[in-house]
Formats: structure tokens, C-alpha cells, sequence
């Protein structure tokens, strides 16, 4: 009998929801992988953001990710490496759980869960609204994020750095990189999507849960979607960190074409590629852990409910 387990799992095509597969658990699904993704990669992401900001302080110079591990720890402790991620956390529950509700949704609505064969249209624009919807929610807890990891960071809680970009910049200070950040996650998640869900069809025809599979086909995914859009998220890192530039001119950067023509200016092409790496080493596992986490927990729910 113990046999016939996974077979009854399979039944409805585990890659498409049975039908009475709620949005709560959905939701509940997103929510536990975007909280596991973003805490346990946090230092990596850390380590991104301080090799992106334009013109740092002199001690926040770094000549690449191992030397920028070792300068932190030892001039800041390791506890700096988690530094704002009371922010991620508060944050990526709740805009996880409506970008995979928003992908599930629209991606069954554009026939993405038919058959075996491919549907990179259906899984872009499911990535793309998926995107659009969480970012909206997401966008001001990252800017609290950047504030916090930049070097000489003055803020010490969410709180207080809430109260003060407010306070200083006003409202807009924390959508200010809301079109930039569309600009780089819209093809980035669109990028992503499409790999994952191909690359999970050629690697798992049988479209059963296999944590190997969506392990791999995300890490791979991520990796692809985060080298092709470095130089947006260069730009959205400049205008974030914005008000912690010394630099007058970045401090008043407004936009995504003039946050590249000072890139341009200032650091020539290469300067659209600074924290390429560490984006790439953050990405592959972030997104592996992303799309586990959430495949687990959407195959939790599922046997849940033949119980």
C-alpha cells in the first residue's frame, strides 16, 4: 500500500495545483520559502551591496568578496554581516506570499500547467506580475535594508531608520528605485521563471516533487536571470543608498537614466558590473533555497490534504 504514496501525489500533476489547493496555503507556501531564502543568504547580500555603493567612505573599500568578508569581520564584527535583516525579515514573509500566489494564479490562467510541453510565455508573464505585485510591498523594506548594511551606517533599528529617511527625504524616498527595481526584477523574475519551469521539465519530465530537481533547476535559473541584470541592480543600489552618499551629485541622483550616466561617468562600463560576483553567489543558493522551500511546502500541503 505504501507504494501507491507518491503515485496519489502525482494524479493531479504536482507542478499544477489541484483544485482546492487554497489561496491561504499558497500564500503560507511563498511566505516560509521567501523568510528561508532571504535569512540565510543575508550576508551575501550584505557583502553585494557594499561592493555596489558608488564612491564609499575610504574604510568601506573593498577589492572583492573575500577581502570584503575579511574587512567587516575584523573591523565590525560578524555580527555586522546580519546588520538590517530585522527589515528582510519583516518584509519577505508577507511579499513572497502574494509573489507566488501571483505567479500560481496566472500562470494557470495562461494554460502554463497544460501538458508536458513548454510555456516561456505563460511562465514570464506570471514572473513578470508576480514581480510587479510583491515588489510594491517590498520595495520600502529594502531601501530600510540597504540604509542599514551600507558601511557607516548610522542607523541601529528599523525604527529609527524608518523615522529618519521619512523625516529627511520624505514618503518618496522609499519608492524612489520603485521603477528601477521594476525595470531589473520584471526581466529578471521573467529570465528566471522560464529557466526554472524548462529547466524543471527537462530534468523532471515526470513533473513529480523532487527536491533535487527544483534545487538544481533553481540555482541554475538564478544564475542566469542575475548575471543578464547586474548593471539595473547596480543602478537601484545607487539610488537606495542614495542619502548615504557623500558624493553631491549621487546624493541627488532622481531616476534610472541618471544613476547610469553617473555610473557611466564616474567608473565607464565596468562600473555596471561591480558586485557581479557576489550577486551571482548570492543568487544561485538564494533562489535554490527559494524554490526548495517552496516546493516543500507546497508538496506539504498537498499530502495534507489526501490524509
Amino acid at each position: 500500500m505504501g507504494d501507491h504514496a507518491p503515485v496519489a501525489v502525482e494524479e493531479y500533476e504536482y507542478e499544477g495545483l489541484p483544485p482546492n489547493f487554497t489561496l491561504a496555503e499558497n500564500m503560507a507556501a511563498g511566505a516560509f520559502a521567501g523568510i528561508a531564502e532571504h535569512t540565510l543568504m543575508y550576508p551575501f547580500d550584505l557583502l553585494k551591496t557594499r561592493l555596489q555603493v558608488i564612491n564609499p567612505s575610504p574604510n568601506g573599500l573593498y577589492t572583492g568578496v573575500s577581502n570584503a568578508l575579511s574587512t567587516i569581520t575584523k573591523a565590525e564584527g560578524v555580527g555586522s554581516l546580519w546588520r538590517g535583516i530585522s527589515s528582510v525579515a519583516l518584509g519577505a514573509g508577507p511579499a513572497h506570499a502574494v509573489y507566488f500566489a501571483t505567479y500560481e494564479a496566472v500562470k494557470q490562467a495562461m494554460g502554463g500547467n497544460m501538458g508536458n510541453e513548454h510555456h516561456p510565455l505563460a511562465a514570464a508573464t506570471s514572473g513578470a506580475c508576480a514581480t510587479i505585485a510583491s515588489d510594491a510591498l517590498m520595495n520600502p523594506f529594502d531601501v530600510i535594508k540597504q540604509r542599514m548594511q551600507v558601511h557607516g551606517s548610522v542607523y541601529r533599528s528599523i525604527a529609527q531608520c524608518t523615522r529618519t529617511v521619512y523625516r529627511d527625504e520624505g514618503l518618496a524616498a522609499f519608492y524612489v528605485s520603485y521603477p528601477t527595481t521594476l525595470c531589473m526584477t520584471v526581466p529578471f523574475t521573467a529570465l528566471q521563471f522560464t529557466a526554472y519551469e524548462s529547466l524543471s521539465k527537462i530534468i523532471n519530465p515526470g513533473k513529480g516533487y523532487d527536491p533535487i530537481t527544483h534545487c538544481t533547476s533553481g540555482a541554475l535559473a538564478g544564475a542566469f536571470a542575475a548575471g543578464l541584470t547586474t548593471p539595473l541592480d547596480v543602478i537601484k543600489t545607487l539610488l537606495q543608498t542614495r542619502g548615504t552618499a557623500r558624493d553631491v551629485e549621487i546624493r541627488s541622483a532622481k531616476g534610472l537614466f541618471r544613476a547610469a550616466a553617473i555610473i557611466k561617468r564616474q567608473h565607464g562600463y565596468a562600473g555596471f558590473f561591480r558586485g557581479l560576483r557576489p550577486r551571482i553567489i548570492t543568487t544561485m543558493p538564494s533562489t535554490a533555497i527559494c524554490w526548495s522551500s517552496y516546493e516543500m511546502a507546497k508538496a506539504y500541503f498537498i499530502r495534507h490534504q489526501d490524509d
